[in-house]
């Protein structure tokens, strides 16, 4: 679709259609405030709670190698699956740092006690093994008493001597001593179920109190006495599966996540007035999800929910937080917050990446003639030209389209790839260039220059590697590299117009400014509390412009956000002052790329329609589509 508004021919790309992959596991770490994320695709997200949730890494999947449950360790993070592997991450180059076989088959939990000096993981084979935690590795330490069911659920006592370990029809308390099973609890079949059927203890939490709380698939939440082994308390909170559980860090709440998509409160409250005897009673019930949740975190203040629908939900418990107030607002995070699209700006073509293939389409074409606002009819359709599968295992990390459209680059932790492309109205013909850099071998972020010669790969310890591109070769350049000393992933790369400069941003918030004439640091910009997710350099101003994850940065507390209508009814000298007056409203939520091109128009890619609908209260989804 194409829109007249003002001074920009607008194309309303709608094409883009781009699914996350369905939330598998959650982990926070309290000291850090940050929740890591893993997805049925096998990737790993870290999102920072004290920048205004903002996903500051992604760790790139790999096919087949599915995570059932994440762990932290202090600043490390680990995970188990389904290929019988624990995975130790690089947080710093985002990628695995190392796998270790368990020899026991698929993995369905691990668990670290509050030491962090052992992790257990429950095996498909009936076993729980216990690894040591060294300073750069685990080391394989024994096995508990081995049952004769797989091991579903892990939680450990908070002072570390026994663990609580659900199974199929039954919860084993374990003493981590001896490693022997101290009590059995059987867990009953849900009412009318047939006796064949079995109960899974999907999910389980032990108390410092010593209280175990189980939530299995006939749909109850049983709070049991784990020192003498008996039922407490039972609460049927649904007829299908309670798949999640997670209690407050000073063990007063309780959520638990159901196949139904509900999130149910429990809290452990007063029964009478002397306030002696204390029960965990039912207190609210959560529906922000239309399929299961499968993950669960309560933090401080907020319940955090995913699942199978793919968004992650952070519901402020309003108890907890100021009302009013930006805290108290419900969060949904649907997509990366990274571009996944490139765009060619001198041949109108753009570049989509999936974790599998790429998509290089080219924009469609119009009159363009019309009144402001008018959707102008459309003379050529939108083309897909090429469709790129990725070649083995490794999900695709970045990806770049040079402002030419002749260059298309893109790099998986294990290789990067670069290819020739000639157009030609509909004859396409695609190059892989055989021949790279030896040293040019993965990249976190790419980037064209904007003439096309040069590529800009970003790699460890905040460096950019750069080559120059011809026709005959492709030729390695320079490395620049930061005097700080950072440690961090780069997520941000630009290029300035002019060939001159080049920016970067990673994620501990520096940003550094590199003289490609003299290929040297030039300036580090000041450290702002809050990370960058945007950056650009104006093509005549050489102003570098920013914005950050907090959406605070303004000229000064008196800087008020206009509209587009009130800034053209402005005299031209008073819009130069107001020109970081743009209105921030909710139809800007959906947008996935903004980009001028050549012809000054301008290119916005923008969420399927029914993704905006599916945001919306049913009375207004109404509304909006009848309108």
């Amino acid at each position: 679709m194409l829109d007249k508004m003002g001074e920009f021919k607008v194309h309303r790309v709608r094409f883009f259609e781009y699914m996350p992959s369905a939330i598998r596991a959650m982990a926070f770490n309290n000291r850090t405030e940050r929740l890591a994320v893993a997805r049925t695709d096998s990737s790993v997200e870290i999102f920072n709670f004290t920048d205004n949730y903002y996903q500051e890494k992604i760790i790139p999947g790999r096919e087949g190698k599915g995570v059932e449950a994440l762990c932290w360790v202090d600043q490390r993070l680990f995970s188990a699956g389904l290929s019988g592997e624990i995975t130790e991450y690089d947080l710093e180059n985002l990628q695995t740092k190392y796998t270790v076989d368990a020899y026991g088959g698929p993995i369905w939990a691990i668990s670290s006690n509050s030491k962090g000096t052992v992790l257990a993981v429950g095996c498909e084979d009936g076993t729980v093994k216990i690894f040591e935690i060294l300073e750069d590795r685990i080391q394989f330490q024994r096995n508990f008493d081995r049952q004769k069911s797989r091991i579903i659920s892990l939680s450990w006592h908070p002072c570390g001597t026994r663990l609580a370990a659900g199974m199929m029809d039954m919860i084993r308390i374990f003493d981590a001593e001896t490693g022997h099973s101290a009590h059995r609890m059987l867990v009953e079949r849900g009412v009318g179920a047939s006796k064949s059927s079995e109960v899974v203890v999907w999910a389980i939490v032990f108390l410092s109190n010593n209280t175990i709380v189980s939530g299995d698939s006939a749909g109850k939440v049983q709070m049991w006495d784990g020192i003498t082994g008996t039922l407490v308390q039972t609460h049927l909170v649904t007829k299908w599966d309670v798949l999640a559980l997670s209690v407050s860090q000073d063990e007063s709440s309780l959520i638990a996540g159901t196949s139904e998509g509900t999130v149910v409160q429990f809290q452990f409250l007063s029964c009478n007035s002397d306030h002696q005897n204390k029960d965990w009673v039912r207190t609210r019930t959560f529906k922000n999800h239309s399929h299961d949740v499968r993950a669960l975190v309560h933090t401080e203040t907020a319940v955090v929910s995913g699942g199978v629908d793919t968004q992650l939900v952070v519901r402020p418990l309003l108890d907890k937080v100021e009302l009013q107030t930006r805290e108290s607002a419900l969060r949904k995070i649907f997509f990366p917050h990274r571009s996944l699209v490139s765009c060619a700006k001198k041949s109108g073509l753009l570049l989509f990446q999936f974790p599998d293939h790429l998509e290089l389409w080219r924009l469609g074409e119009s009159d363009g003639h019309g009144k402001p606002g008018d959707s102008l009819p459309v003379k050529k359709n939108p083309e897909k030209l090429i469709h790129l599968k990725r070649k083995g295992e490794d999900n695709i990390w970045c990806s770049a389209l040079s402002p030419c459209g002749e260059w298309l680059a893109f790099s998986t932790v294990s290789s990067i790839r670069l290819y020739r492309l000639q157009i030609q109205n509909s004859k396409i013909c695609i190059t892989k260039v055989s021949k790279l850099p030896k040293i040019l071998h993965t990249a976190q972020q790419l980037c064209f220059s904007f003439d096309s010669s040069k590529l800009f790969a970003s790699c460890s310890r905040s460096s950019v590697i750069v080559v120059s591109l011809s026709q005959s070769e492709c030729k390695y350049v320079h490395t620049l590299k930061p005097k700080s000393g950072s440690r961090q992933p780069v997520h941000l790369l630009y290029a300035s117009d002019d060939g001159k400069w080049l920016t970067t941003a990673n994620a501990g918030c520096e940003v550094h400014v590199y003289n490609l004439q003299k290929m040297k640091l030039h300036c580090t910009v000041p450290v702002y509390s809050s990370c960058p997710t945007a950056l650009a350099i104006h093509p005549t101003t050489q102003n570098l412009i920013m914005v950050h994850a907090d959406q605070q940065p303004l000229p000064d507390t008196k800087s008020q956000l206009s509209n587009q209508m009130t800034l053209r009814s402005l005299p031209e000298s008073e819009r130069i002052k107001h020109s970081h007056s743009f209105k921030i409203c909710k139809t800007f939520q959906p947008l996935l790329c903004a980009t001028l091109l050549d012809d000054q128009s301008l290119v916005v890619v923008e969420r399927p329609l029914q993704d905006i609908l599916s945001q919306l209260p049913a009375p207004v989804r109404q509304k909006k589509f009848a309108t």
